[in-house]
C-alpha cells in the first residue's frame, strides 16, 4: 500500500503510529505473505494488553493492508473524534444483543469492500494468568461464516512489556522485543453453509482460537495448556 494513495489523514496516521512504534520496538515479524493482499479478510489474534493494538496497526499496514479495527458506536458519535475515525476506516460496531445485526451488517460491509478487519475473538485482553488465549467469543466465526472472508490467525507476543493487565505497571522501554506470526487460512470448510447454530459457531471459534494458541507456543517455545475459561461468575 503506497502511502501516497492513503490521503493526507490516513498519511497523517502512519508516520505518527511509525515514529512511535520504530524506536519502541525490535520486532521480529513473520508470516505476513499468509495476509492476502486484496480483499476482505478477518485477522483474529490473541489479546494481550491495551498497548498490542498498536503493535497489530503496524504488523498489518506492514503487510501492506490498511488495518480496520472495531470500536464501540458510542465513539463514533464524539464531536470531532468520532469523525476522524470514521474518516480513516475504523468500524463502528453496536454492543449488546438488539443492535447485532447493526454490527454484523457493518463489519459485513467492510468485508464486501475489501477491507482488512481485525477482530480479537476473545473479545477483552486475556485473563489467563500466564497470557495463554483464552476461549473466544463467536463474532469472528459468526461472520466467517456468513461472508466467507478467510480468517488468518495471528499470535504476539510483547506488549505486555508496554502494560501488563495483570500488575497495571506501564513502562516505557525503548526497542521492546515485539514478535508476530501470521498463519495460513483456518480451515472452515466443514461448516461451510452451516445454519450460525451456538454449537457451530462454538466449534468454529475453538478451532480459530487453538490455531491462535498453537502459534503463539511457537514463539513462546512452550507447550500450551487447553484453551481457558473464566470461572462461571468471573468476568472475561
Amino acid at each position: 500500500m503506497a502511502v501516497k494513495r492513503l490521503g493526507p489523514l490516513r498519511r497523517f496516521v502512519v508516520i505518527l503510529v511509525k515514529s512511535v512504534m520504530t524506536p519502541m520496538t525490535r520486532r521480529t515479524w513473520t508470516g505476513q505473505e499468509h495476509i492476502p493482499p486484496t480483499g476482505g479478510v478477518i485477522l483474529a489474534p490473541n489479546h494481550l494488553s491495551h498497548a498490542d493494538p498498536l503493535v497489530m496497526a503496524h504488523f498489518v499496514y506492514d503487510a501492506h493492508r490498511w488495518p480496520r479495527f472495531l470500536g464501540k458506536a458510542s465513539v463514533f458519535r464524539v464531536p470531532v473524534i468520532g469523525r476522524l475515525i470514521l474518516r480513516v476506516q475504523q468500524i463502528p460496531v453496536e454492543r449488546g444483543s438488539v443492535d447485532a445485526v447493526k454490527s454484523l451488517e457493518a463489519l459485513t460491509a467492510a468485508l464486501k469492500d475489501g477491507g482488512a478487519v481485525i477482530i480479537y475473538p476473545e473479545g477483552t485482553t486475556t485473563r489467563e494468568p500466564d497470557l495463554w488465549p483464552m476461549r473466544g467469543k463467536t463474532g469472528a466465526a459468526r461472520l466467517a461464516l456468513a461472508t466467507g472472508a478467510p480468517v488468518i490467525p495471528i499470535a504476539q507476543w510483547g506488549a505486555q512489556g508496554f502494560y501488563d493487565t495483570r500488575t497495571k505497571k506501564v513502562r516505557v522501554r525503548p526497542r521492546t522485543p515485539i514478535t508476530i506470526a501470521a498463519g495460513p487460512p483456518v480451515d472452515l470448510s466443514r461448516w461451510a453453509g452451516a445454519e450460525p447454530t451456538r454449537a457451530t459457531l462454538d466449534e468454529m471459534t475453538d478451532e480459530i482460537m487453538l490455531r491462535v494458541r498453537d502459534l503463539l507456543a511457537g514463539i513462546r517455545g512452550e507447550t500450551p495448556p487447553p484453551l481457558w475459561a473464566p470461572a462461571k461468575g468471573e468476568k472475561a
